[in-house]
């Protein structure tokens, strides 16, 4: 499964505004809530994994993640942020770039793929910059796609 695969036009996000990583985590949970399952189950995973230790990558970047038993699918969201946040992140940076992730709780393999992936992804400074740049979420898109 690609990064892109995970997305729909909906699940992308610029200029939220959002003060803590608590209330980047709720609104990140409403977002990628389906009829399989509700937010406070996406939040209360989301947390869970971010009380073990955080998931800002540093680089301005995080990776909220978690697996759900309920989810009958991996999805994702993208958040710009319009304000950097601290997200405990290595480098101590503010995090302004979120990917949100959820999968199925019995699918390891493919979590750790798409973790992978992630981190692949956003280890490119440029494709940071074009990201914080994109002005719609059709343009966040085809960034990914590329």
């Amino acid at each position: 499964m690609q990064i892109i695969d995970l997305l729909t036009q909906e699940r992308v996000h610029l200029g939220i505004r959002a003060r803590s990583r608590k209330r980047l985590l709720e609104m990140a949970s409403e977002i990628l809530a389906g009829d399989d399952v509700d937010s406070r189950a996406i939040y209360t995973s989301l947390c869970a994994r971010e009380r073990i230790g955080s998931t800002g990558l540093g680089h301005g970047v995080a990776i909220p993640h978690g697996r759900l038993e309920q989810a009958d699918d991996a999805r994702g969201a993208v958040l710009i942020l319009s304000d950097s946040i601290d997200f405990d992140s290595p480098d101590n940076a503010p995090v302004d770039l979120v990917f949100a992730l959820i999968v199925p709780e019995n699918h390891y393999e493919e979590h750790l793929q798409l973790l992978a992936q992630l981190a692949d992804l956003f280890s490119s400074e440029r494709r940071r910059r074009d990201l914080r740049q994109a002005d719609s979420s059709g343009s966040v898109m085809a960034l990914l796609e590329t």
